[in-house]
């Protein structure tokens, strides 16, 4: 069973900076895409960055509202994806879930993790 297991949200001052680490169960060379999304109250789910497997490495890519705030990392030793948030605001509040998927038999499994809670407020 493929699990996803983040860690690293919390309360922060507006400015100011997180980490978010979510450790994938399976390779990284059996998935297509990893990623981070978030969801506010009220909104729907969205996303915030991903990390997609091509010929010639790893293609990352951002929502323009976290363009040049967050970046999006992996760390093959400790089979982890990693979101690194900075300048926050409070518009960054929200429930972050990181993903991953595979491509089987034509199909797309995309696995989630549980959330972890970020929160930006004084």
């Amino acid at each position: 069973q493929v699990q996803l297991v983040e860690s690293g949200g919390g309360l922060v001052l507006p400015g100011g900076s997180l980490r978010l680490s979510c450790v994938v169960s399976i390779s990284f060379h059996s998935t297509n895409s990893m990623g981070w999304y978030r969801q506010a109250p009220g909104k729907e789910r969205e996303l915030v960055a991903s990390m997609t497997s091509v010929t010639s490495g790893d293609r990352t890519s951002y929502a323009d509202f976290v363009k040049g705030r967050f970046t999006i990392s992996k760390n093959n030793a400790k089979n982890t994806v990693d979101l690194q948030m900075n300048s926050l605001q409070p518009e960054d509040t929200a429930v972050y879930y990181c993903y991953a998927d595979q491509l089987l038999g034509g199909r797309t499994i995309v696995y989630w993790g549980q959330g972890t809670q970020v929160t930006v407020s004084s």
